[in-house]
């Protein structure tokens, strides 16, 4: 239920700033929704966007319609890679009696967590460039854990960090094949 409008399935904003505010509400909401999957996919893209756009106005030399295509393409799969990880430690390892959520409720779930990622639009301003990296970094982890603890049903914030944590190990892999980065 959203807490601004006092009824189930609050907007695409709303849930925005929810989840940058680290609402477990929010997130059990987006959870709960099957609606939820378009918006995530969206979160996705604007975060990447905003990636494109803080390149471009650092002063990179970008083709911005190839980078955002790119950085589309990119951020789609890095969101699907973290959500096959998450979810194979999630369900099974580190399953609880209380974990029987499906598979959409962690896609829409951890869609939403991406959106720290915004803040590099502003990335590329001088001697905060790393302050601002290192602080999406962490705002998105935390807001990572929020999404893995309420869309698998834990009841420890403990386990959600593990099975983030867990999940990096393959992600990295996974990415350092595709891409060529850790």
């Amino acid at each position: 239920m959203s807490k601004s409008t006092g009824v189930r399935g609050g907007s695409m904003i709303e849930r925005m700033l929810g989840a940058a505010r680290l609402s477990a509400d929010t997130y059990r909401e987006i959870a709960n929704d099957g609606r939820a999957t378009g918006q995530a996919l969206v979160v996705v893209a604007l975060v990447s966007s905003a990636g494109v756009v803080g390149a471009k106005l650092g002063g990179e030399d970008v083709h911005v319609v190839i980078a955002l295509i790119v950085g589309l393409v990119v951020g789609a799969v890095n969101w699907f890679i973290w959500a096959v990880f998450i979810w194979l430690f999630g369900m099974t390892l580190l399953r609880t009696e209380n974990s029987n959520a499906g598979w959409g409720q962690l896609v829409r779930a951890t869609g939403f967590a991406q959106i720290p990622g915004f803040l590099s639009v502003i990335g590329f301003i001088p001697d905060i460039t790393f302050l601002i990296l290192a602080a999406t970094f962490a705002w998105t982890f935390a807001c990572m854990v929020v999404a893995v603890r309420q869309s698998l049903d834990y009841t420890t914030t403990t386990r959600a960090v593990f099975v983030i944590l867990l999940a990096s190990i393959p992600v990295a892999a996974v990415r350092f094949v595709l891409i060529g980065t850790g």
